[in-house]
């Protein structure tokens, strides 16, 4: 058993300050009845998990595993393991997959226990979104392959908001545009997202153009992959051509950016969705900006929608279609590093927080 549990945090409105915090360790006789203990085993750390940060409070994801103020654990995807059990139906040994704190351990409640997951029914967790409480036993998994724990960290999580943007918008015909602008386009969700609009472009009819917006020094990169037909910088936004209908997608959460390109479309801009926050320290400037104003992306909250319309099981067989050749079109070229200790967690932390993370590049950290 841990010594101690060690706890990664950040200051809730200053991300650049961080800090290791050190509790006694729990221990299997704490227990309550019901209870069942996780000790964290290693998870993946993006630039989707800064946008966790960047938008802490206004979506609560704070929540999940709280902390003193003004610390909050930022959460992450990641496989722990039950050390520890008093509920009859999870035993000791049980591997699993699902949101995790940046910790040695996590204390859950486990609730609608099933053959292939369970809810952690835990009571400060009762107002968050189901697709944050639930555990996923790698037993039952179809999906999972020890091989591929490093994948399904990284890629799963942000694979589901890229299928559900990519439903999204189909769903609604892409809003009448000819062209989908993808910001920050070398972040991964841009790019499962640019990789499941060009995978289906063929099958649904619709020529719409697929263009990158991205920082100079990822164009080579972006361009190198296939998924997007125009990869630009963002200091070249005035050379696409505005006479196009466009939608755009913000995963950087740019406000100069995003008024750089509601101004140069203005009325040919038919839809703006703000999905993350990968330059969180640049956030703002969108109200008010020609063409459609920005409306905010929340997968959970799709999810849920389009399940009662579909039924959980279509969705999860349509997003099992397009993981299969993602996961091995990314195979190709994504770089894994695994990164182990406290000095090397906040190290990474610190360089996806700066945007030191090169695309390539997928960061493992065990606590």
């Amino acid at each position: 058993m841990t010594a101690s549990n060690r706890t990664f945090v950040v200051d809730q409105d200053n991300l650049d300050q961080c800090a290791t915090l050190e509790t006694p360790a729990i221990g299997a006789d704490q227990l309550s009845e019901g209870e069942a203990l996780l000790t964290v085993d290693h998870f993946a750390f993006t630039a989707n998990n800064i946008t966790y940060a960047a938008l802490g409070k206004r979506f609560r994801y704070w929540d999940f595993f709280p902390a003193e103020a003004p610390w909050g654990q930022i959460p992450v995807w990641g496989f722990a393991d039950v050390t520890a059990s008093r509920h009859p139906d999870i035993k000791t040994g049980t591997r699993v997959y699902g949101y995790l704190p940046m910790a040695n351990q996590l204390l859950v409640k486990p609730g609608k226990v099933s053959k292939s997951s369970f809810v952690d029914t835990a009571e400060h967790r009762q107002h968050l979104a189901l697709a944050y409480n639930q555990y996923l036993f790698t037993a039952t998994d179809p999906a999972y392959r020890a091989e591929h724990e490093a994948l399904q960290m990284l890629l799963r999580p942000l694979l589901i908001t890229s299928f559900l943007l990519d439903d999204f918008l189909a769903s609604r015909d892409f809003f009448g545009a000819d062209q989908i602008i993808l910001t920050s386009a070398s972040s991964k969700t841009a790019l499962g997202l640019a990789f499941m609009l060009s995978h289906q472009r063929s099958v649904r009819g619709k020529p719409l153009t697929i263009t990158a917006l991205t920082s100079k020094g990822n164009v080579s990169f972006v361009e190198g992959l296939g998924y997007y037909d125009n990869v630009v910088s963002y200091d070249a936004i005035d050379t696409l051509d505005a006479s196009h209908k466009t939608v755009s997608v913000d995963f950087a959460g740019n406000g100069e950016v995003l008024t750089a390109l509601h101004k140069h479309f203005a009325d040919n801009m038919l839809f703006s969705s703000l999905v993350g926050a990968a330059h969180w320290d640049q956030r703002g400037g969108e109200k008010n900006l020609p063409g459609a104003q920005p409306e905010v992306f929340f997968a959970p909250g799709y999810w849920e929608t389009r399940g009662k319309e579909l039924g959980n099981a279509v969705l999860m067989q349509r997003f099992a279609e397009l993981w299969a050749p993602l996961v091995k079109s990314v195979d190709g070229w994504m770089n894994i590093t695994t990164v182990q200790g406290q000095d090397a967690m906040r190290q990474a932390y610190l360089d996806t927080l700066q945007g030191k993370v090169d695309p390539d590049q997928g960061l493992i950290l065990k606590p």
